[in-house]
């Protein structure tokens, strides 16, 4: 791969046909979503690997507000000092992300004293504030969930879409108000971590073992699980198709008990996708194939998963690398890592990392959704899901009757297909875009997404042949060796299918993602770094774990037989499948 890595592909002055966008329904930031343009290529874009399924119409808000928006307003109010926020490239629907640049001396100097000065009373005041956005956002999440959307008047719809907009925003705006502190304070730690010669592999271990409200959830369906087979519905989940267990369920008599159990936990826990921030994804309370499908997995797995040992061993570790690290360090640097390492662990990036998106990155957008397909439906789309090829403006015009259904029907049908196509197109994206440094030294880039040096030498190794490729390289994110069969996923639809010892490998994990680790022997990610979820639940779950790869899923097949060892960062293929020994 040369040092540039061409946009032409993907210059267009359109994001769906029929649609270009305005601005004036974005708000005011430093830079703007947009498509690519010819001059982009002197900037580096990332494929996103938050978003693998990319952005319908009805979702394009989350990119603007979510993204561009509320990434650049939290920078300013208390900045990393060369981040000026995040900025969206759009190919076809696709997110592709880059960092706002902040390269005056000046601005730099400006907002180091900034966070010097501000960090450490936001640190000290973090657990109330954490406290009072949770207390916030519960409110806002039970007025929309409580609604009801259908038989409402198209304006009043109209009008709940906007609220939920409103709440959308908000909910990121909390999002970055608080991460950029916590990712400060990490930052800040890493360097002086280097600094005093401990090793960067260790660092991440010094925060892991805290529980949260994604594991909340994981045990409450290892719950329904064990209570499964205690009401002998082994055989039922055995020998039914995960699409089909609700209705089997339903028709068992013997099963009413445990229906109305895991009916309370879908109220509680079932208001969430499995993808960060897509309208387009069907919440676990509408359509609980995939908790249903999980729990089956869990069963062929005949051993429950023992998450109080788990949380030991997590915490043995962590306690005997901090350990370590202060045991070659000197008085004056011990007091010194001391502080630092106070600091992030009452301000822990890992642990909030997990426990924010059961409040916003699942759940925040479900309401904009809801609003959208009732809006279509009240108009007599054809389709349930119609509505979510609607821009915002075009939302508002057909709730002011200034445009017949009828007129969109082939331009709905048209933005569909062009979504497919893309959707389709997904796992032969160009990882990057743009100007390709050899290495990053934010350290954000780099734990969070992966971006190193490891990084970018595999990314050239995608221009040649990598049919004889078997040995893969990157970050060790959680240690310990496993081998098994590979299963290789472009996106969470099909997680719940993931057999019990098999080896997920993908573009990398988000929080939908984590009820699988409970099942897998361990986990290959093209992208992420030792605080990209991945990372992070794979070391609470005590299984190996190697991100950062960046040609696994190029490189590895459905059914290849892998080793993976995270102590060393090395995925090897073993035997490809259908070939035998």
């Amino acid at each position: 791969m040369t040092n540039v890595v061409p946009v032409d592909e993907f210059i267009s002055d359109s994001w769906y046909p029929g649609y270009k966008p305005a601005r004036d329904d974005a708000g005011a930031y430093t830079e703007g979503l947009s498509t690519f343009r010819k001059e982009d290529e002197s900037r580096f874009w990332l494929l996103d690997f938050h978003y693998p399924r990319g952005m319908v119409p009805l979702g394009y808000v989350f990119p603007e507000d979510g993204i561009c928006f509320c990434t650049q307003q939290a920078a300013e109010q208390l900045p990393l000092p060369t981040s000026g926020g995040l900025a969206v490239r759009m190919a076809g629907p696709h997110i592709y992300t880059s960092e706002v640049p902040v390269t005056s001396p000046w601005a730099i100097g400006e907002r180091v004293d900034r966070v010097q000065r501000s960090l450490p009373d936001i640190l000290g005041r973090f657990e109330q504030t954490w406290a009072d956005r949770i207390s916030e956002l519960t409110r806002g999440l039970a007025y929309f969930e409580g609604q009801s959307y259908d038989g409402r008047d198209i304006r009043d719809l109209a009008r709940l879409y906007e609220e939920a907009i409103t709440f959308h925003r908000r909910a990121w705006t909390i999002h970055f108000e608080i991460m950029y502190p916590l990712l400060a304070t990490y930052v800040g730690f890493h360097g002086t971590c280097l600094e005093l010669g401990i090793d960067a592999a260790e660092i991440a271990k010094f925060l892991q073992g805290y529980d949260s409200k994604i594991m909340e959830t994981d045990r409450a369906l290892w719950d329904l699980t064990r209570k499964a087979r205690a009401a002998g519905l082994g055989s039922i989940f055995e020998t039914t198709d995960a699409t089909q267990l609700a209705s089997t369920l339903r028709a068992t008599p013997a099963a009413g008990g445990w229906l109305e159990e895991f009916e309370a936990f879908l109220r509680t826990y079932g208001h969430r996708t499995e993808g960060i921030a897509d309208v387009v994804l069907t919440p676990w309370i509408d359509d609980p194939v995939s908790p249903l499908g999980t729990i089956k997995t869990y069963l062929q797995k005949g051993t429950d998963h023992d998450f109080e040992k788990a949380r030991i061993a997590a915490t043995a570790e962590r306690e005997q690398a901090i350990d370590a690290a202060r045991s070659r360090l000197t008085l004056e640097e011990q007091r010194t890592f001391d502080a630092g390492l106070a600091a992030c662990t009452s301000a822990n990036f890992a642990w909030w990392n997990e426990d924010h998106n059961y409040y916003i990155d699942l759940r925040a957008h479900i309401p904009m959704r809801r609003a959208g397909l009732a809006i279509a439906r009240a108009l007599g789309a054809d389709r349930s899901d119609d509505g979510l090829f609607l821009f915002r403006p075009e939302v508002r015009r057909l709730a002011d009757d200034q445009r017949a259904w009828a007129s969109m029907r082939g331009l709905v049908e048209e933005r569909r297909s062009y979504y497919e196509h893309w959707l389709s197109r997904r796992p032969t994206m160009p990882k990057v875009l743009g100007t390709v440094p050899e290495d990053m030294s934010d350290p954000v880039m780099r734990e969070i997404f992966g971006t190193n040096a490891g990084f970018f030498s595999a990314m050239k190794r995608l221009t040649g042949d990598t049919s004889d490729v078997t040995t893969l390289t990157g970050v060790a994110a959680s240690s310990g060796v496993a081998r098994g069969i590979a299963r290789v996923l472009h996106g969470a639809e099909e997680l719940h299918r993931i057999q019990p010892g098999e080896i997920l490998v993908c573009e990398a994990t988000s929080p939908n993602w984590t009820p699988a680790f409970a099942k897998i022997a361990a986990c290959v990610c093209d992208s992420g770094g030792t605080l990209t979820h991945a990372s992070i639940v794979s070391r609470e779950y005590r299984i190996p774990c190697v991100c950062g790869v960046g040609i696994a899923t190029s490189v590895i097949h459905d059914g290849d037989e892998i080793e993976v060892d995270g102590t060393t960062g090395t995925v090897r293929v073993l035997a490809r499948a259908g070939v035998s020994s």
